[in-house]
């Protein structure tokens, strides 16, 4: 990724903590998550960010990783009014009704298994390739579902952290 700091990576790093904390919530739900990276400020760079990220996630515990994920709507209904959400899912924009149909139907199976919804890193993913996945994951052990949901969750982790790291100002992140 990037070799040097960036002027947003550095707009970033010389934000006040409760500005930092608020951009780190909108990119993880987990608070752990996001206070092991505001501690670790300043970065220099995106890959270094990236493995403050990674080396947070993997830290993280099955509350916080509860806490993560309960910052994530369903696949195939985003938060309405979210530009991200709507952004990440939009493999579901153009979905049919039965495509649609179908995803609630294994979302709600998913979650009456593992007590959270289902979570994958959904940008440049397909409708239908979401729904495979979905029906491939939901049998799975809990743990099995908790590591992968772990490496999903920092997938997306680094792709807003890039929207961070790389925007620039007055730019939507």
């Amino acid at each position: 990724m990037s070799s040097s700091t960036t002027p947003a990576l550095a707009r970033f790093n010389t934000s006040d903590d409760g500005t930092a904390r608020s951009v780190l919530h909108e990119v993880c739900a987990s608070r752990a998550w996001g206070s092991k990276i505001l501690a670790q400020r300043p970065y220099a760079t995106t890959d270094a960010l990236f493995a403050a990220s990674d080396a947070a996630m993997a830290e993280l515990t099955a509350e916080d990783l509860a806490e993560a994920m309960a910052g994530h709507p369903p696949i195939g209904r985003p938060k309405p009014g979210d530009p991200t959400s709507n952004r990440e899912q939009s493999g579901m924009a153009g979905a049919s009704d039965e495509l649609k149909a179908e995803m609630l139907e294994l979302n709600l199976a998913y979650q009456e298994k593992f007590g959270h919804v289902f979570l994958i890193c959904a940008s440049g993913r397909t409708g239908e390739q979401m729904r495979d996945a979905l029906r491939n994951r939901i049998d799975n052990s809990p743990e099995q579902e908790r590591e992968i949901v772990r490496g999903e969750l920092g997938k997306i982790n680094r792709i807003r952290l890039t929207r961070i790291a790389e925007t620039a100002e007055g730019d939507a992140a």
